[in-house]
C-alpha cells in the first residue's frame, strides 16, 4: 500500500514538472516570435491598437456645421482642410493596407541605412510634423540614419525657431536646413541630399504619412541591386477630410506627349513577368516623383537631379528617363505604402508663372533625353519651341 502511495506521489510530481516545462517552452517561443517580428519589421500585436480621436484609423474628419465657414477660410492657406488636419494627432493610427502576402515577408538584417529628406515651403505645422512623426514611428531605428528638413525660404514664423526647438526633442536625429532664397523643389532636394549621411537617400513630400512596414521593402530592393530606384505605392489622403485611402497596386507611371505624368494600368506583360504575384515590385517607366529611395552613390553616378531645372515640374520624368538610360531600374514596390495629401490646386507662387517654368523644364527634358522623339512633344506643344534656350546638359 505504501509502495502504491509512493508511486502516486512520484507520478503527480512528474506531471507538474512536465507541465511547467511546457509552459516555459511555449512562453519563450512566443516571445522570440514577437522579437523577430519587431526586428524584421513585421507588425507586433500592439502596433495597430485602435485609438479614439479625429482621424484615427485613417477615418475621415467631419467638421461641424457651425465651423464650415471658418474651415473654408483656413482651406485657402494650404489648399487642404487645415482645420481637419489640426484636429488629428501627429501619431494617428492608420490601417494596414498591404496585401496579405506582404505582411509575412522577411527582410535581411543588414539592410542599408537611409536618410529621409523632406523639402517644405510654408507647410502647415500639423502636416509637416505628422510626416516626420510617421517616418520615425514606423521605421526601424536601425535603418533610419536621420531626417533632414529643408526649408525652401518659408515665411511663416512657426517654421523657424519653434520648429528647430521641437525637432530637437525627437528620438532620431532631425535637423533643419535653410535655403537662403526660394530655390524650388529640385535645388532644395539637392541641398538636403548633399548634407545627408545615409547610404540610401529617401525623398518624401512634406504632407505624407508612412504606414507600417513601408521602409524595409524599399531598402531590400536597393540592397539586392544598388542601381534599382524604388517608389512606394502612393496612397491618397483626402485634402477635404484627411481620410486615408489605399492606392492601387495595378497602376504604374507613364506620360503623354505633353510630357505630363499619368497613371496607366499595369500591362499584361508585366503581370506575366511577375508570374501573377502582386507582392513583387512593378517595373515602371516613370515615377510620380514625390516619394522614392535611391542609393547615394548611384544618385551621384547618374548626375543627380538636373539643377538647371527651375522650381518644380518635369523633374520626375527627367530623372525617370535618366535612370533607365543610365543602366538603372525604376520600380514601384507594392509592399510599401505611403500616404500623400493630393491637392486640387497649388498654394505656392512660381516666379515668372507656372506655365513658363514648366514649359522651360519640359523643353530641357526633351532636348536632353528624348532624341528624335522630342518632335512628338513639339507637335503637341509648339509654344515650347519659343522657350528660353536650353543650356547644354548632354555632356
Amino acid at each position: 500500500m505504501r509502495r502504491f502511495a509512493y508511486c502516486k506521489v512520484v507520478l503527480a510530481t512528474s506531471l507538474v514538472w512536465v507541465m511547467l516545462d511546457m509552459f516555459i517552452l511555449l512562453y519563450f517561443s512566443e516571445c522570440n516570435k514577437c522579437d523577430d517580428k519587431r526586428e524584421r519589421g513585421l507588425p507586433g500585436r500592439d502596433v495597430l491598437r485602435p485609438r479614439e480621436g479625429p482621424g484615427e484609423g485613417g477615418k475621415p474628419v467631419v467638421i461641424s456645421k457651425e465651423n464650415q465657414e471658418k474651415m473654408k477660410e483656413m482651406f485657402k492657406i494650404n489648399q487642404f482642410n487645415l482645420m481637419a488636419s489640426e484636429m488629428i494627432a501627429f501619431n494617428r493610427t492608420l490601417p494596414d493596407v498591404r496585401l496579405e502576402g506582404c505582411k509575412n515577408k522577411l527582410y535581411p538584417d543588414d539592410l542599408p541605412r537611409t536618410s529621409v529628406v523632406i523639402v517644405f515651403h510654408n507647410e502647415a505645422w500639423s502636416t509637416l510634423l505628422r510626416t516626420v512623426r510617421s517616418v520615425i514611428d514606423r521605421s526601424p531605428k536601425s535603418l533610419l540614419e536621420e531626417v533632414v528638413l529643408v526649408d525652401d525660404a518659408s515665411e511663416r514664423d512657426f517654421l523657424k525657431r519653434p520648429l528647430e526647438q521641437y525637432v530637437r526633442r525627437m528620438e532620431v536625429p532631425v535637423r533643419v536646413v535653410r535655403m537662403e532664397q526660394r530655390s524650388g523643389l529640385i535645388r532644395a532636394r539637392l541641398k538636403g541630399a548633399s548634407l545627408s549621411t545615409g547610404q540610401v537617400i529617401t525623398f518624401l513630400d512634406a504632407h505624407c504619412e508612412c504606414t507600417i512596414g513601408w521602409l524595409e521593402p524599399l531598402l531590400a530592393r536597393i540592397k539586392l541591386d544598388r542601381k534599382t530606384v524604388v517608389c512606394p505605392i502612393i496612397d491618397v489622403i483626402s485634402d477635404d477630410t484627411f481620410e486615408y485611402m489605399a492606392g492601387s497596386d495595378m497602376t504604374y507611371g507613364g506620360f503623354n506627349w505633353k510630357l505630363n505624368f499619368r497613371w496607366y494600368p499595369v500591362p499584361q506583360r508585366e503581370m506575366d513577368r511577375r508570374k501573377g504575384d502582386r507582392t513583387l515590385p512593378v517595373r515602371t517607366p516613370t515615377m510620380a516623383g514625390g516619394l522614392f529611395s535611391i542609393d547615394r552613390d548611384y544618385f551621384q553616378e547618374i548626375g543627380t537631379y538636373d539643377a538647371g531645372m527651375d522650381i518644380w515640374g518635369g523633374e520626375n520624368l527627367e530623372i525617370s528617363f535618366r535612370i533607365w538610360q543610365c543602366g538603372g531600374t525604376l520600380e514601384i514596390v507594392t509592399c510599401s505604402h505611403v500616404g500623400h495629401v493630393f491637392r486640387k490646386a497649388t498654394p505656392y507662387t512660381f516666379p515668372g508663372g507656372t506655365g513658363q517654368i514648366i514649359n522651360k523644364n519640359n523643353r530641357r527634358l526633351a532636348e536632353v533625353w528624348m532624341d528624335q522623339f522630342k518632335n512628338f512633344f513639339y507637335i503637341i506643344s509648339p509654344d515650347c519651341k519659343k522657350c528660353v534656350a536650353v543650356l547644354c546638359r548632354k555632356t
